[in-house]
């Protein structure tokens, strides 16, 4: 019997986008600029920015680096625009290292080429943005004019790896820009994501805080993969998740089933979420102080304000990536009437079209399961409690 031909893992309308407002954290790692690679004559700048995103997400970190060769002939790859002013991705060409900053030059470039900075005002007040092709330049500008506390609108792409068999989400900048916003609990950190789901991407809630695992894949691109060049995308294991009312069992459950539960194939499905960073806070008061503290305290070893400081409890670093709901766009005919839709389609692909050859090491059929060995664990007796029904999700 012919082996059936699995789909091209493809990222068509595929969203993997993150939005940063907040206040900047400047510290001594935040920049490098002009460092020296060890292994070549690669010269680089490096940004790692933090931004406070409000109590709830905490202070997330977003990145970029760029650099050039000391010994080399540099080129910035781009791609033009059409007639009418779009992006035209089929039109790809390289402008020269030194030719990056000239304006004629850079009239016929893409505008999604551009890295886009806007952090000074004219003497208006108005905020004026300075666009780079270069990661290189962006991050000296942004050195020179970004200050700690400055309220910023950060803006970038989830990029995934893997490092030890663990998946690595990277957000790269692509904008930073002064916010609007002026009340701390607009504060955000945000994501959108498109992912694929398959039957057994929902995991097991955990009963206290109402956590529901949501083990999906996400495709990114790879030139290779274990040192065989391969140029394609590949499915990267992710956990999100989701946060269930534990107050309104019959609504999470509805839920569960609408947006997570596939039964058969693949399902892709965009999602907005929060990235939450930083731990949890837990802000001590009078009462939490242990006696022995207290004595300090009294005899003025400590004032009140820096015991209060010391016994604030961090839950430690944690990095969670939290989906809140289904992203909708809006779908335009051929008669230029627009329709909300759900970006949500069943059935994009077959599970075998995850399993790439080339990742499987041999082609034999060892890997393959049979009906009778699906769904062989002993089923447990719900327990007789008012959190027996997660254990049916």
């Amino acid at each position: 019997m012919a082996k059936k031909e699995k789909k091209v893992l493809e990222k068509k309308n595929w969203s993997n986008s993150f939005m940063l407002i907040g206040e900047a954290k400047i510290n001594e790692y935040t920049y490098k600029t002009d460092e020296k690679s060890e292994k070549s004559d690669w010269i680089y700048n490096s940004l790692n920015l933090g931004v406070y995103c409000g109590e709830t997400c905490g202070t997330v970190y977003a990145e970029l680096m760029g650099g050039y060769g000391a010994e080399r002939d540099n080129v910035v790859y781009v791609h033009g625009k059409g007639e009418d002013g779009k992006d035209d991705f089929d039109n790809k060409f390289t402008i020269d290292w030194d030719d990056r900053f000239d304006e004629t030059i850079l009239e016929s470039v893409g505008d999604l080429c551009f890295l886009t900075v806007g952090l000074e005002r004219d003497k208006g007040g108005k905020v004026f943005y300075k666009k780079f092709l270069s990661p290189y330049d962006m991050i000296a500008y942004i050195k020179d004019n970004l200050e700690e506390g400055m309220v910023v609108n950060v803006k970038g792409n989830l990029k995934y790896s893997t490092y030890n068999d663990v998946t690595q989400v990277k957000k790269e900048i692509n904008s930073v820009v002064l916010s609007k916003v002026d009340d701390s609990s607009k504060y955000c950190a945000r994501f959108t994501q498109t992912m694929l789901l398959t039957k057994d991407s929902v995991g097991k809630a955990d009963k206290d805080t109402g956590v529901l695992p949501i083990y999906a894949k996400v495709l990114d691109y790879v030139k290779e993969y274990k040192g065989k060049e391969v140029k394609t995308n590949i499915p990267y294991d992710k956990a999100f998740e989701y946060e269930l009312n534990l107050s309104d069992p019959a609504t999470s459950q509805k839920v569960v089933e609408k947006v997570f539960k596939v039964q058969k194939g693949v399902t892709e499905v965009t999602f907005e979420g929060d990235l939450i960073e930083g731990g949890a806070v837990v802000t001590a008061t009078e009462d939490d102080i242990p006696d022995d503290i207290k004595t300090l305290i009294e005899i003025g070893v400590y004032t009140l304000e820096e015991a209060l400081a010391k016994c604030t409890v961090s839950s430690g670093r944690e990095k969670r990536m939290v989906i809140r709901k289904p992203s909708i766009k809006m779908v335009e005919d051929k008669d230029g009437n627009k329709t909300p839709v759900i970006q949500k389609f069943e059935k994009k692909y077959d599970e075998e079209d995850l399993i790439l050859d080339f990742m499987t090491g041999d082609n034999d059929d060892s890997g393959d399961t049979s009906e009778e060995a699906i769904d062989t664990e002993d089923e447990e007796v719900p327990a007789n409690d008012d959190s027996s029904w997660l254990d049916n999700l």
